[in-house]
């Protein structure tokens, strides 16, 4: 039977964020396969209650024993977050570079699941083989330690998934990007490139981590109090650019927050960030002069937990600013936090705070390919078809025609659960649909999009909650029905509200056989659908309404 390549996206095609994608390898009956990245994305307001949503899985679960593995090519939430939500469904081996591994760890730690006879660290540049497919690290640069692209060998030719990169002539950390590699596999033919979207409607190149080193050593000079950096704790080349500018102003640096302690502790523990000022803890920083401290803390997106939110909202414990003093936001606004970020920068400009961000000074550059970047990648590769992935449909568009301007013979433009063939010479075919959607972690239990805990969840803080509660007596006799609502509109309709409900519950209990234990189900349907009707007619709300039934 004829050996064929195939590649499908379960998350992260038609979107940015929630990275997933499956490659297959081998006759129809005996396909191996292997997953690259497990991320996820983050809920808004219009999910509430929901923090996490992720690839739902399920199709590569039902083929867990042709699994080989799952390759990682970053440490970011959206490349790493959901590992912890799948894997038990799958129980395979996991293959990262050593900082994505300790990253990984973590996670399957703070679950209390231990993966050390699964995972497998694999050194930066070097090669594993699963089955049919041999798998190349290529060093690339990106605004996490130890980004990766993987030169994907199979039979049928060689595929580059670029994974999350753009082009940093001065990283800080980490190597260059691997031109000559990179070079090297388009010499030998690249049949696809599955490659990053993100940045394709910027012009010109991402930019450099040094040049923002030096525009923020000149704004922190010219501070004369407090400062305060907000920033992904992800980016470890910006955490050593705030450490050694501490050095350079003389000030003390104090990390505050869970995620970039997390991260300083795993770069460490890999041999990055060595020869920097030790950092203060928090509780010690708060009695340092204000112009001999530095703050780098978590936040930089509003996040109501973050530790940014807090210090402004003055509910920190440790720190605290005043006026006079700098919050920089080194980092871009995420589409979708505008309002939230906004918000929270009001309000610190309110408290006669300076702000500092990308929009009126230069502290921040993408880590995502920018034009001139995506052109050097296609100028070292040559590949004979793009496949692009990690953007929105209209990133993704884009991408395609940018293609054909580099005269890349063959393109298709994906969606998230496609099937596509890959051949050698021929435009690559979308040949199935495979089954995805979004799970949500509803605390601590993962629910589908159209789970009834969101739906009433959603329903109750649009409309409210009624709750009824009706005693009924051995001989038959109704007692006056407990009655009690929340986020449902009052105003004057208050008193004459409840007693209408009251009198509608009694005129309904009485046109049933109240102690016709078969008639309960209709009796509490026609209670639910009577005093929705008049909460409608008054409030112009329909509340999500629960009636309880006590037999005394």
């Amino acid at each position: 039977m004829k050996e064929e390549l195939f590649f499908c996206p379960l998350g992260g095609s038609g979107e940015i964020g929630m990275n997933m994608n499956l490659y297959a390898y081998g006759p129809e009956d005996n396909q191996k396969w292997i997953i690259v990245d497990m991320g996820v994305t983050f809920a808004d307001e219009s999910i509430p209650g929901i923090d996490l949503i992720y690839p739902d899985a399920g199709f590569i679960i039902d083929k867990k024993e042709d699994l080989l593995g799952i390759v990682f090519t970053h440490a970011h939430e959206d490349h790493i977050g959901s590992i912890v939500h799948i894997w038990p469904k799958l129980k395979c081996k996991i293959f990262a570079t050593p900082f994505t591994a300790i990253l990984i760890k973590e996670k399957f730690k703070e679950k209390k699941i231990d993966i050390t006879d699964y995972l497998r660290i694999v050194e930066l540049n070097s090669k594993i083989k699963l089955g049919p497919f041999e798998i190349d690290f290529i060093t690339l640069t990106h605004s996490i330690l130890e980004p990766n692209g993987l030169s994907i060998t199979t039979p049928l030719g060689v595929v580059l998934h670029t994974g999350d990169w753009k082009v940093d002539p001065n990283p800080l950390i980490g190597n260059k990007v691997d031109e000559q590699k990179l070079k090297s596999i388009g010499d030998k033919g690249v049949v696809a490139m599955i490659c990053d979207s993100t940045n394709v409607f910027s012009p010109g190149r991402a930019g450099s981590e040094n040049d923002v080193r030096q525009s923020l050593l000149k704004i922190i000079s010219n501070q004369k109090k407090r400062v305060l950096v907000t920033s992904f704790a992800s980016n470890v080349a910006r955490m050593e650019s705030i450490f050694y500018i501490a050095k350079q102003t003389k000030r003390n640096i104090s990390l505050v927050g869970r995620s970039m302690h997390r991260i300083y502790k795993a770069a460490k523990q890999c041999g990055y960030l060595k020869d920097l000022i030790e950092p203060l803890d928090p509780r010690d920083a708060n009695k340092i002069p204000k112009e001999k401290i530095l703050y780098l803390c978590t936040g930089s997106q509003g996040e109501p937990l973050g530790a940014l939110n807090r210090i402004v909202n003055e509910t920190h414990p440790d720190v605290n600013l005043d006026n006079g003093d700098t919050v920089i936001f080194s980092s871009k606004i995420i589409p979708g936090n505008e309002k939230k970020l906004y918000g929270l920068q009001n309000l610190i400009v309110k408290r006669d705070i300076d702000v500092i961000t990308e929009e009126n000074a230069f502290v921040h550059v993408s880590g995502h390919a920018n034009r001139d970047d995506l052109k050097d990648m296609y100028n070292w590769v040559k590949p004979k078809c793009v496949i692009p992935v990690h953007g929105e449909h209209r990133h993704m568009k884009e991408h395609i025609t940018f293609a054909k301007k580099m005269q890349i013979p063959f393109n298709l433009k994906v969606e998230n659960g496609d099937i596509i063939k890959i051949s050698k010479d021929k435009q690559p075919e979308i040949i199935d649909k495979a089954p995805t959607g979004k799970m949500y972690l509803d605390g601590n239990i993962a629910v589908s999009y159209d789970s009834n805990s969101i739906k009433e969840r959603k329903n109750i803080s649009i409309n409210g909650f009624l709750e009824i509660t009706i005693i009924i007596s051995s001989n038959g006799k109704i007692k006056k029905p407990v009655i009690s609502y929340r986020g449902i509109p009052e105003d004057e309709i208050g008193e004459t509200f409840k007693f209408d409900l009251e009198d509608e519950i009694t005129k309904t209990c009485k046109s049933f056989a109240v102690n016709n234990f078969n008639q309960e189900k209709n009796l509490i349907d026609a209670i639910k659908q009577n005093c929705r009707k008049i909460v409608r007619e008054k409030t112009g709300k329909r509340p999500f309404t629960n009636v309880n039934i006590a037999r005394v």
